[in-house]
């Protein structure tokens, strides 16, 4: 494989904590939460009661009324968060080979909409003529790559809890590989509902802490489950030629991508294999331990999650992985499942780019099986030249990428 440089020229939000990336890059480092009380349905009879909403948004604002009555809201906060990054970018199709600028996507599909159309169709009513279109799991990619024009290559991925990351390590190879040139990476997920909600509540993976501030404490030892979460992160890739000749300033480069699949159990971690999703990574990228001076960690804040990912760091990193800042960022959040990666690698860019590392928040009450630097309730300023980007999925699929400050040598 051509082992051609990578770089992000591109990059927007949508989420919890910003309708916008500036907007989320301050909240962010003020260590600010998005997580409050769920208003998008009612709690009465549920044992949930918090999540990670995206509020005061109006998909009407960003694109033709017409496509968001055809679409649903992954859609929607796709839609502007692709402008925010193209704008960025500055990367005028036109001006391109269309055929050389493809799209990846991560979307989760929106279960409360397919219950509605099996109600329908119970009902006696026909079903929805656009159902499939709507509830596909590549409509992300789809509908970008219409509004776009981009006809390169056009794809998903879905790998639950790792998609948003794993979805940048898919443009990366696409690129390396020779399909594109640019690589549009689009991960949305607005999958919080009743039914996910509920499912997720069964098998004790959310955490029923009514209390907001609470309620999602990465690697505290008062840690009990997981917020819902839902936003949206887009990326341009580009290969380093290709910026160049576009003349477009450099936000920093995407080193390399690592998989692991755990084959080891339908819900739980193994740490294990996410330390050889992590050197996996490293490997993919040239680089080596003694190198990543920060971690993006998956912190999912739930008790097995946590200590499964510790564990696995300090396998690969050793006595080191005393020094290395870990920041989970989902502590602000929530889990946005697969936009998540997404989300978090544009924190992590944005680290590299303005050396502050944003904290966890809610941190409390350490764990003595979770005993690293987890940068508690405060950011920290530092000088941040490669980060590790953790992602690992429901049920063991794994992927981590290596983000790098962009250097010219």
């Amino acid at each position: 494989m051509d082992t051609k440089r990578v770089v992000v020229t591109g990059m927007g939000v949508v989420c919890p904590i910003g309708l916008n990336r500036d907007e989320f890059w301050t909240n962010l480092i003020a260590g600010k939460s998005g997580i409050g009380r769920i208003t998008c349905f009612d709690t009465t009879n549920y044992a949930v009661k918090v999540a990670g909403e995206v509020k005061n948004f109006d998909p009407a604002e960003h694109m033709d009324p017409k496509m968001a009555q055809r679409t649903r809201r992954g859609v929607h906060l796709a839609v502007p968060a692709a402008k925010e990054a193209i704008a960025q970018a500055k990367l005028d199709i036109t001006q391109e080979q269309p055929e050389r600028v493809g799209i990846v996507s991560s979307n989760m599909l929106e279960h409360k909409f397919i219950a509605e159309g099996w109600g329908l169709l119970k009902g006696g009513r026909r079903a929805d003529p656009l159902f499939f279109t709507k509830a596909s799991p590549s409509v992300v990619s789809l509908q970008l790559g219409l509004l776009l024009k981009a006809r390169g290559p056009n794809t998903s991925v879905n790998s639950l809890c790792a998609s948003g990351t794993d979805a940048i390590g898919t443009a990366l190879n696409f690129i390396r590989l020779g399909y594109a040139d640019v690589m549009i990476v689009a991960a949305s997920d607005a999958s919080l509902d009743e039914m996910t909600v509920s499912a997720l509540s069964v098998l004790g993976a959310l955490t029923k802490e009514p209390d907001p501030e609470k309620a999602c404490r990465p690697f505290d030892l008062n840690r009990n489950g997981f917020v819902y979460g839902e936003g949206c992160g887009v990326l341009v890739l580009e290969t380093l030629e290709h910026a160049r000749k576009r003349d477009i300033p450099i936000l920093g480069e995407v080193a390399g991508a690592g998989w692991i699949f755990d084959a080891y159990d339908a819900t739980a971690p193994n740490s294990e294999t996410e330390a050889l999703a992590m050197q996996s990574a490293l490997r993919n990228a040239g680089v080596t331990p003694d190198e990543v001076d920060f971690i993006n960690a998956h912190g999912t804040s739930t008790k097995l999650n946590d200590v499964s990912e510790t564990r696995a760091i300090k396998t690969v990193f050793g006595e080191r992985a005393y020094k290395i800042p870990i920041s989970a960022s989902k502590s602000m959040f929530g889990h946005m499942i697969t936009a998540g990666g997404a989300v978090e690698s544009i924190g992590a860019l944005l680290t590299l780019k303005h050396g502050i590392i944003p904290p966890t928040i809610h941190y409390e009450t350490p764990d003595p099986e979770c005993d690293l630097d987890y940068v508690p309730n405060v950011a920290r300023k530092a000088d941040v030249n490669i980060c590790l980007k953790d992602s690992f999925g429901l049920g063991g699929q794994n992927c981590c990428i290596v983000l790098k400050k962009f250097k010219e040598a």
